[in-house]
């Protein structure tokens, strides 16, 4: 995926790249866990915004169905980015550059994290 965004929305790769990410999340985390995850209904807007996406660029759209599929990954994976942001303040040099005092307070907007009032 990551190349066809860099050859300027390439359909083919972006294609290619959506079939691996499927078929790659699938192998990972089980078919039945799969079908479960895009099938909850709090997760219903993100599931059909993200395969709405994906059957945009196979049908050569690709910019329109980028833009859509970004929302629905966003709204199917949102809920992760709060862990992801945890482990990457723990990694070295990444770490400090999250913590930085500016750059702390826009990531952790973007990322959702809460402030301990303690």
């Amino acid at each position: 995926m990551f190349l066809g965004v860099v050859l300027f929305f390439d359909g083919g790769l972006l294609a290619l790249g959506n079939i691996l990410f499927i078929s790659g999340l699938t192998l990972i985390i089980g078919p039945q866990k799969t079908f479960y995850f895009f099938a909850r209904k709090n997760k219903l807007r993100g599931t059909i915004c993200f395969f709405g996406g994906i059957l945009l660029v196979f049908f050569k759209r690709p910019l329109i169905g980028m833009i859509v599929e970004t929302f629905g990954f966003l709204n199917l994976f949102g809920d992760f980015f709060p862990v992801v942001l945890t482990f990457l303040r723990q990694l070295p040099f990444v770490g400090n550059f999250l913590n930085l005092p500016y750059i702390r307070t826009v990531v952790d907007r973007i990322a959702g994290t809460r402030q301990s009032m303690v």
